[in-house]
């Protein structure tokens, strides 16, 4: 699985980015797909992941009511809808694909990441 994710760029605090993740391959719709992120000088972390089917999502704490995941299988793209958006929300954001699920940084497949920077 190729992962490509897009839609990064710089917003002011309060404001919204839609992060976009496009897959290639015919099996897109049997993995699971994650959002990571990673700020200068740390770790990368969880941000959200999603079931293969769409049926169950997870989120960070830091995240959670404000960020949604989604995906459309149809069309392989896993989406990160970020709302009220922070400046400590300010990282590299990449999607990964799995075919389990969870919160680790661990997935099987990563994309290129994108640029997300929230000025205050």
């Amino acid at each position: 699985v190729q992962l490509q994710a897009s839609g990064g760029g710089l917003v002011q605090a309060g404001g919204s980015l839609r992060l976009s993740c496009a897959a290639s391959g015919r099996t897109f719709s049997s993995y699971a797909m994650g959002w990571f992120r990673q700020a200068p000088g740390k770790e990368r972390e969880f941000v959200a992941a999603i079931s293969w089917s769409g049926g169950s999502t997870y989120y960070a704490d830091s995240v959670k009511g404000r960020f949604t995941i989604s995906r459309d299988n149809a069309k392989n793209t896993v989406y990160l809808q970020m709302n009220s958006l922070k400046p400590e929300d300010t990282a590299v954001y990449y999607c990964a694909a799995d075919r389990l699920v969870r919160r680790l940084p661990d997935y099987d497949y990563w994309g290129q990441g994108t640029q997300v920077t929230v000025s205050s």
